[in-house]
């Protein structure tokens, strides 16, 4: 028996002798670093959709009841910011309307503040002043918000076979959803069709998780019925001016990607007060005009105003809105206060940018 335990520990310490001169095992490889995923939710495409329409404004004269009616020019420009991921599905988006209106008197003057900056429907918020007559008890802000929300992750086909019912002449497409009915009475085509178009119309992003909408909205060169300083007559008109501005944002806060546009709509009177401008027309922007804008006959640079804002939109990616807002600029006149004087941008950009600086850092402030 003793025998048999001596060999027992014999072969016990002669296995732990080999088990302490045997090579430490290597230590395993690093995993390799795997690519960041561009999956669903991961903002690829941004876009800006639009639509622009003066059919509201009206002409100097009476109504049913034989109050007098005064002229006005109103513009409404509908707009989306979107963001869009890989499989064309809604990640991100603002929707908004720049209902805007220019009023003159009788005799053909103008009596709304000109020097004001507009505000879009979003930024009115309860001042816009729906809630009072709305059957759900919400603002239009709300409803809009409520509608982009229904929209994410939908692609643009799902949101354009939206259900929906006509409920009077004025709402010809009231979402007809369970998700919406409680939330969502405005009439919706003008906010599909601009979600389509910017589907349509957008660009490629890298690294984008939060896009916004900017805006900046003058009325200052609007006038009244007046005369040249040759004596001839000026006729009165309301011109609009809309800037736009859908940008994406990384996770540091640095642009990705903008789109800059400008709505500028013009309505014509004449001098009876009756506005001679197409009501039924859809109104073009700046960039959706393209050589038809015909800035480039007096450009020194000799490029029209979209590829100018192409440019200006390029300088901006990869930099903060605080570093965009501290471009070096030069003033040239008084219509052209802040011209680029960036090395990158000389050859490039000659219009002034102030309103374009500031629809990219509200962009940023309301970015989602």
């Amino acid at each position: 028996m003793k025998k048999t335990l001596s060999i027992v520990l014999v072969l016990v310490l002669a296995l732990s002798v080999l088990a302490g001169c045997s090579a430490p095992a290597a230590p395993a490889a690093p995993a390799e670093p795997a690519a960041p995923a561009v999956g669903e939710g991961t903002i690829t495409k941004l876009g800006l959709g639009h639509i622009t329409s003066i059919a509201k404004s009206s002409d100097l004269g009476k109504n049913a009841e034989g109050k007098e009616v005064l002229p006005s020019g109103q513009v409404d420009t509908v707009m989306a910011a979107v963001g869009f991921d890989k499989d064309g599905k809604v990640v991100s988006i603002t929707i908004d309307n720049a209902q805007t209106k220019v009023t003159f008197d009788a005799a053909l003057q103008v009596t709304s503040d000109i020097k004001a900056e507009g505000k879009t429907k979003v930024e009115l918020k309860e001042e816009y002043g729906m809630i009072k007559g709305s059957s759900i008890g919400k603002e239009w802000y709300q409803q809009a918000d409520a509608l982009g929300q229904w929209m994410v992750g939908k692609s643009v086909d799902e949101i354009k076979a939206m259900k929906t019912k006509s409920k009077d002449a004025s709402h010809p497409a009231v979402p007809d959803v369970p998700e919406l009915t409680s939330s969502v009475t405005i009439t919706v085509q003008d906010y599909i069709a601009a979600v389509a178009e910017a589907y349509e119309t957008a660009v490629d992003v890298t690294g984008g998780v939060k896009v916004g909408l900017g805006t900046v909205i003058a009325t200052g060169k609007s006038k009244g019925l007046g005369k040249d300083a040759e004596g001839k007559e000026v006729l009165p008109f309301a011109q609009v001016d809309t800037v736009m501005a859908a940008t994406a944002f990384d996770k540091d806060g640095k642009v990705v990607g903008t789109v800059i546009d400008n709505a500028q709509t013009k309505v014509a009177f004449d001098n009876t007060g009756k506005v001679t401008s197409d009501k039924a027309a859809e109104y073009q922007t700046k960039v959706e005009l393209k050589e038809g804008y015909g800035m480039i006959k007096a450009s020194t640079i000799g490029k029209e105003w979209y590829q100018q804002a192409d440019a200006l939109g390029k300088w901006m990616v990869g930099k903060s809105v605080d570093e965009i807002k501290a471009m070096k600029t030069v003033n040239k006149d008084a219509s052209h206060p802040a011209v680029p004087d960036e090395a990158e941008l000389t050859s490039a950009v000659t219009i002034s940018v102030q309103d374009y600086i500031a629809a990219v850092a509200e962009a940023y402030a309301n970015a989602k």
